[in-house]
């Protein structure tokens, strides 16, 4: 297995999950056990390009995959801007939902820009977070969106918009398509 890059070569037994060999093996501690059962959230990791709760894969069946863990998601030893949104924004108290929030919030912002506070946590559905009350995890979401706006299409513009533009005029009345 490919992990964060590297070629990884680990023993495990059959009955071994992912998030076992993730922790116990190759050190990397950014992927939390919780639930065990892919309720929580806090094991998440890419695979193949997918998110996956590692707590519900068998380790072998990952042999010959690409994961990234939230290790993973640094570069040269910096935080990418989701994770610095999070820091910045205080999205996270004991750090234990962190895996799951990020991937999911990545996810989105990989779509959508732009998204309005209803998408961002539909997005984080399936994530449990037991400190912070979701706000200031969204409120990180919603600054990393706009920091990538800024980096797309400058600080200055206006990106583009893909919601569906609303048919009433000023003052609540119906618009002709039209007008």
């Amino acid at each position: 297995m490919t992990v964060n890059g590297r070629i990884c070569r680990v023993r495990c037994e059959d009955r071994h999950l992912l998030v076992e060999v993730l922790r116990e093996q190759l050190r990397l501690k950014g992927t939390h056990v919780g639930c065990l059962n892919g309720d929580c959230g806090a094991c998440t990791v890419e695979l193949n390009g997918q998110l996956v709760k590692s707590c519900l894969v068998l380790a072998p069946a990952a042999e010959g995959a690409e994961i990234t863990t939230l290790e993973g998601l640094a570069l040269d030893g910096e935080l990418d801007p989701l994770q610095m949104a999070f820091w910045d924004n205080d999205g996270f108290q004991c750090g234990f939902c962190v895996p799951g929030q990020i991937f999911a919030a990545r996810r989105l912002l990989a779509s959508n820009t732009d998204p309005t506070d209803v998408e961002i946590r539909a997005a984080l559905a399936g994530n449990i977070c037991r400190c912070t009350g979701y706000q200031t995890i969204v409120e990180s979401v919603r600054a990393a969106a706009a920091a990538t706006r800024d980096e797309l299409y400058g600080a200055e513009s206006n990106p583009p918009t893909f919601r569906a533009e609303s048919r009433r005029g000023e003052h609540g009345q119906s618009r002709s398509p039209s007008t």
